[in-house]
């Protein structure tokens, strides 16, 4: 008979993250947490769900204060930061490589079992939890939109009824760091009761910047949150929440940017490792559009041809942009001449009905959230030269026609400050009076966002005597994008797009990149139940079924120097009359402002469960799940290429084994599980102009986990962990590497269009007939002033030769006259050759991940207790992109935790010395390539420093 229980928690919790454990096998019911997998509450060994989780007492002795933190003792479950003010988790190999505001998340994440839409819930310290919840595996038949990987479900602490009580703890540390959190709870009444909790925590940043001798990425944020429980009869319960979030610091998004540069300037970085070093701006689309060459070809036959040379930033030949500049070669320091601005708040409110029938329980749950996430930083961590600006700023200095330009981004004269458009919003930036002037030519990125969801559950579930039970229940969901923009904004772009557009009276708008969804909205609903039989008083079965509905709307452009706007405008740049000339959207007839599309998406999936509980000790069972995530819309690309519009949902088929088991009277638990996942249609995404684009591919996966813990006597307590993951691109896959886009061929040259800083290739129509492809550039390029093809280092992993040239240009010759350098016709491929991704490893899988932590409690005769405590975690290797190979590769690493804890008597007072990441290691979690046109360089994500203090705290 199920336990009677109308607690909406998505997952199981793993006694082997908890030190809470039974200390004599009298005491394991009173020890063991109570857990709701199946919406109903169940000792986790009775639950045939792979699941991990933490109560309060695990995440305080464990020291996991975060996300970040969470993911370590974990198996097959990783975590990172993402480049744009995002964050995944993946399970099992599963993660969110889709990117996009149409994306789904493949793990959801759930506040009190309900679902949260772009939360910031994970930059956030954890204060005040009864627990986290970790889910591995599909869930879509009782939790979330169908997610593919798992759920992790965040359950706050609940008033307490007839209890006043509270606590205060705080903790200074080094790197300047304080915290203080504190909650209290007070009775109002005998049926009502009101909890309130928060934090406080500042610290200075982890990061020198060698520029200025000033520390960058630190923390200011704050949290409070007031919850109110209510039960007027013994069989209903209303709990209302209410939480808000705010962050306002020098946070960096990105912790540091790692290249092998690439001296020809084609690629910006090449191929084989990842070094302390800049990439070669000349590969950049604002060194091709900014060059002597480029200008030359552009103003070829215009009144402007005489001056052409003299109007370029520099040459595609000649220094670049970061020839002079030196890379600090420590994941901890940088040197940048734009202080990183970071912003984000969130406002969660929700409500939880429940009413105990008896036979029936019925339950509803609304949540309504808003968020928002505000960043810029330095687009290249660095400092950017100016020394081969001279010529070009003399020239708008002295030619009347230019002298609109040269006032608005230099007004002080050419060897004064230097100013960049200000990410607005209307598209005017430097030439609407809205930039920033330095010395040096400021580079900054921004990526912000805006949007408001709510969502409504309805519960109905069964708790009858027989052999037979159900559950049903519904979820309606809307997710409304207020806007999301990325911009990309340099001193190098307003300066191309006020020369290019000054003979025409006006600057090319928008003087820097934005890719701008406008309105983005989702509706969802899903209608799901389950059953359960008891096959007998030991063997028990579970079948589920769900149906999804979401539709998907999105209103997004993408512009970058697109259309003319009359110098001296004021109002929006798209006011323009010369906005006509511009389209957002090539895939329909006319030219549209905008680009907006409309996809749906529904599926029915399920799980079959068989349980055997062959002893009070011993759990055995298998289970089948289907889980699928809906598709999306691709964003507009700037420049165009050819991709699809739109990519379609996920599907995967999960078969799992799992065994959970006590023994020794509670003194040891072993729980082991072992999957295999056939994936069809993952999504994944690659860059392409600057633009996060998403294709799908076929995997397999599959593993294995362990978790254990041993309590030899009451005062030890063990936790081990162990997991192995295997995953593979499934059937052929073909896609142009952007690292390579020669594809490792010898015969092809790469491309770097001057046009638009792409690459593409040339390739033979002969296979191996290098000499043909390299012959037809070398024929081409001096017509255009360009030089031609030029080898690549020797240890750069290119085996392709390259060239600056027009892949358009190159295009249509080879139509014409190919045939005269290759019998078969050259072929000119973008963004490049593809390469087979058969059989490779999926990104942000680690192969293994192994677990231990030890604890001891010394008890003295006064009631105090002395508590040391040690974890250790290794995770292994893994790959940063779907390409694999050594430039991807993400060494494995080991971070270890310790801690010193004393207690007063009844746990009234606490004191502890901690100290988390003892070897200071530079952890990298995840990986971000750049795009062609911004030189390929590579952004890193790693786990915090070395961190050690005191902390204290009181309870009364």
């Amino acid at each position: 008979m199920m336990r009677k229980s109308l607690l909406l928690a998505a997952t199981a919790i793993s006694a082997a993250a908890s030190p809470a454990w039974a200390q004599v096998e009298d005491d394991i019911d009173d020890n063991v947490i109570i857990v709701t997998a199946q919406r109903q509450a169940q000792s986790l060994q009775e639950v045939p769900i792979a699941v991990s989780a933490f109560d309060s007492k695990a995440l305080e002795a464990q020291q996991i204060e975060n996300a970040s933190d969470l993911q370590l003792t974990l198996p097959n479950v990783s975590f990172t930061k993402s480049n744009f003010t995002a964050s995944s988790f993946t399970i099992r190999g599963i993660g969110d490589l889709c990117v996009g505001v149409t994306c789904d998340s493949a793990t959801a994440i759930h506040l009190n079992d309900a679902p949260l839409f772009n939360t910031r819930l994970f930059e956030t310290e954890y204060f005040d939890l009864e627990r986290v919840e970790v889910l591995r595996g599909p869930q879509g038949t009782l939790f979330g939109r169908n997610a593919t990987s798992g759920v992790v479900n965040v359950v706050t602490a609940k008033p307490e009824l007839g209890e006043f009580k509270g606590s205060v703890e705080g903790q200074v540390g080094n790197f300047e760091s304080y915290q203080v959190k504190a909650m209290i709870n007070v009775p109002l009444g005998e049926t009502l009761a009101f909890r309130a909790a928060g934090f406080y925590q500042s610290r200075d940043g982890y990061t020198k910047n060698l520029f200025n001798d000033t520390r960058i990425d630190g923390r200011d944020m704050y949290a409070v949150r007031g919850s109110l429980k209510w039960e007027p009869t013994p069989d209903t319960t209303v709990n209302l929440m209410a939480y808000y979030f705010r962050e306002d610091d020098d946070r960096l998004r990105i912790q540091k940017q790692l290249c092998q540069r690439d001296p020809t300037g084609v690629l910006g970085c090449l191929n084989n490792r990842l070094d302390f070093d800049k990439n070669n701006t000349n590969a950049n689309f604002t060194g091709t559009l900014g060059s002597s060459e480029f200008f030359a070809i552009t103003f070829a036959g215009t009144p402007l041809e005489a001056l052409a040379p003299s109007l370029g930033l520099g040459s595609l030949y000649g220094p670049d942009g970061h020839a002079n500049f030196d890379e600090p070669d420590d994941v901890r320091e940088v040197r940048t001449d734009f202080t990183p601005e970071y912003f984000t708040d969130e406002l969660q409110l929700q409500a939880h009905i429940e009413h105990d029938f008896g036979p029936i329980q019925v339950s509803v749950t609304g949540l309504y959230q808003e968020t928002s996430v505000d960043s810029r930083q330095d687009y290249n961590l660095s400092i950017l030269g100016r020394d081969t600006y001279v010529t070009a700023l003399n020239t708008i200095s002295a030619v009347p026609t230019f002298a609109p330009v040269a006032a608005a981004i230099i007004p002080n004269g050419p060897a004064g400050q230097l100013c960049t458009s200000d990410t607005d919003t209307i598209g005017l930036g430097s030439f609407g009076g809205n930039s920033i002037c330095a010395d040096t030519p400021i580079s900054l990125d921004r990526s912000n966002q805006d949007n408001t969801s709510w969502s409504i559950e309805g519960i109905v579930s069964s708790d009858l005597d027989g052999p037979f039970n159900f559950l049903l229940g519904g979820i309606y969901a809307e997710n409304n994008l207020g806007q999301n923009s990325y911009y990309v904004n340099a001193f190098a772009i307003d300066y191309i797009a006020g020369v290019l557009g000054a003979g025409n009276g006006g600057f090319l708008g928008t003087p820097y990149f934005r890719n701008n969804t406008r309105e983005f909205e989702l509706e969802s609903y899903g209608i799901f139940g389950e059953v359960y039989f008891d096959i007998s008083d030991t063997l028990k079965f579970t079948g589920g079924l769900r149906y999804n509905n979401d539709k998907k709307f999105v209103e997004a452009r993408s512009t970058l120097a697109s259309f003319l706007v009359p110098f001296g405008q004021t109002t929006d740049a798209f006011e323009s009359p010369f906005v006509g000339a511009f389209d957002a959207d090539p895939g329909t007839p006319g030219n549209q402002i905008v680009q907006q599309r409309s996809v749906g998406f529904d599926e029915i999936t399920g799980r079959a469960v068989v349980d055997w509980q062959f002893t009070d000790d011993n759990l055995l069972y298998f289970s089948y799940s289907r889980g699928y995530k809906s598709g999306g819309i691709n964003p507009p690309l700037q420049p165009i290429f050819a991709v699809p519009e739109s990519f379609g949902s996920e599907q995967i088929d999960a078969f799992e084994i799992g065994s959970k088991n006590t023994f020794a009277g509670g003194t040891f638990q072993l729980n082991a599980t072992a999957f295999y996942y056939k994936y069809k249609d993952l999504q994944l995404s690659r860059i392409i102009a600057r633009t996060a684009v998403n294709d799908t591919i076929d995997a397999d996966i599959y593993g294995a986990e362990i978790e254990a813990v041993l309590r030899p006597d009451p005062d030890w307590l063990i936790n081990l962990g162990f997991s192995y993951l295997k995953t593979k691109v499934t059937g052929d896959e073909f896609f142009s590497n952007p690292r390579d886009p020669g594809g490792g061929r010898a015969d092809a040259v790469i491309i770097k269009d001057i046009t638009n800083g792409a690459n593409c290739a040339v390739v033979p129509g002969t296979a191996g007939n290098a000499a043909g492809a390299n012959a037809f550039v070398n024929a081409i390029n001096p017509g255009l002033g360009l030089q031609g093809t030029t080898a690549f280092p020797a240890d750069g992993n290119i085996a392709s030769t390259g060239a600056f040239s027009i892949c358009g240009v190159l295009e249509a010759q080879a139509a014409a006259i190919g045939a005269g350098f290759d019998a078969a016709g050259i072929q000119v491929l973008s963004p490049g050759v593809q390469v087979n991704l058969k059989g490779n490893d999926l990104p942000q899988a680690p192969n293994v991940k192994v677990s231990a932590g030890i604890q001891y409690t010394h008890n003295f005769d006064s009631g105090w207790t002395l508590v040391p405590r040690v974890d250790l975690a290794y995770t292994g290797d893994q790959t940063g992109s779907i390409f694999n190979g050594n430039v991807n590769k993400i060494e494995g690493f080991t971070q270890a935790n310790a801690s010193l804890q004393l207690n007063g008597t009844d746990d009234k007072w606490f004191a502890r010395l901690f100290v988390q990441n003892i070897f200071d290691s530079n952890s990298i979690t995840g990986q971000y390539l750049t795009d062609a046109s911004s030189g390929l360089f590579t952004n890193i994500f790693t786990l915090d420093p070395r961190r050690y203090g005191i902390a204290a705290g009181i309870k009364f």
